[in-house]
């Protein structure tokens, strides 16, 4: 079996000393409780618009439960979120986005190639291929589970409208309290 090629090497970074905790995270990231999928960043590089980070996937995840009884794995849903979330990280920090939230835009070419358990830890490695101020983010991405890939593919972001949102769930909210 020919030698994976990964992202980033894995000596460019520590697993012993991250360069972002999770309260660096929550700088950039809006995600909180259950819906954080992401514990630490390892590695950020903004000259090669490289960026390595993990999830510890706990035993008490909010899917656990239900995917699958009695042999719990991870949902690719989960997975792409953890690597969506790292995109997002890195772009907000180095602001190659121009936008207040970056959002999720698509993936290409995914393919989900080993399960993620409970008592992993689950790497992500991202590849910044194009960032365009105000358009998208395109990363090439990794999923990496003891030195093996889980999973890899293409994933875009996208500049959220926030305050669209934030008008359409007010009119929402202003309906619902005329019904």
């Amino acid at each position: 079996m020919p030698k994976t090629d990964f992202l980033i090497d894995a000596p460019l970074f520590s697993h012993d000393q991250p360069v972002a905790d999770l309260d660096l995270i929550r700088q950039f990231n809006p995600q909180r409780h259950e819906m954080e999928h992401l514990t630490a960043i390892l590695y950020e590089d903004p000259d090669t618009l490289r960026c390595a980070g993990y999830k510890e996937v706990r035993h008490d995840e909010f899917w656990c439960r239900g995917h699958m009884p009695g042999m719990p794995v991870m949902p690719g849903v989960i997975q792409l979120e953890a690597v969506a979330q790292l995109s997002s990280y890195f772009a907000q920090k180095y602001d190659l986005l121009g936008a207040e939230m970056v959002g999720f835009g698509g993936v290409d070419a995914t393919r989900f190639r080993d399960v993620v358990v409970p008592g992993d830890r689950f790497v992500i490695l991202i590849k910044l291929t194009r960032a365009r101020r105000n358009r998208m983010i395109v990363a090439d991405f990794q999923g990496v589970v003891n030195e093996k890939v889980v999973c890899d593919g293409t994933i875009r972001g996208i500049p959220l409208p926030t305050q669209a949102v934030k008008d359409h769930l007010a009119k929402r909210s202003a309906e619902a309290s005329n019904a």
